[in-house]
């Protein structure tokens, strides 16, 4: 049984290419060797659909005050600048290459439920799954803070 060699569409008159076994207009069988019943579509069977990993950001860092040792919640836009602790009034650098500035956890909002997230600093560059929806989360952090 030879190949649609190309040409006219006998129904619609249609240019259609070679190696087609239906006009894709009319959808008329192209091959005269071909019966309707021969040619059969395949079941349409769908894809599994894939969860997508969205990043997500240290919004701020929970850090132990060099002084009092008591936490603090600072906002990641303090990095390298000088802070006050809220509890014993003490100012120290909010620099993580400092021994002394200790690193407890960083939060984050979850890219899928903008819900709020705390996580321990071991997870920056991992991948999570949300406590509150289940979504997948890679924690990134673009400026590299050592723990």
């Amino acid at each position: 049984m030879p190949a649609w060699p190309g040409g006219e569409c006998p129904e619609c008159k249609e240019q259609v290419p070679p190696n087609i076994v239906r006009c894709p207009r009319c959808r008329a069988l192209l091959n005269l060797d071909l019966k309707p019943d021969s040619v059969t579509l395949p079941e349409f069977i769908p894809l599994q659909e894939v969860e997508s990993i969205a990043e997500a950001e240290p919004r701020g860092f929970f850090v132990l005050c060099p002084s009092c040792s008591r936490e603090l919640r600072v906002n990641r836009k303090y990095v390298g600048a000088d802070v006050s602790c809220k509890h014993c009034n003490q100012d120290f650098t909010l620099d993580f290459a400092d021994r002394n500035v200790k690193k407890t956890a960083f939060y984050a909002n979850c890219p899928h439920c903008e819900r709020e997230l705390r996580a321990s600093s071991k997870y920056l560059g991992m991948q999570a799954g949300c406590r509150h929806c289940g979504g997948k989360i890679q924690f990134v952090d673009s400026r590299v803070h050592p723990s």
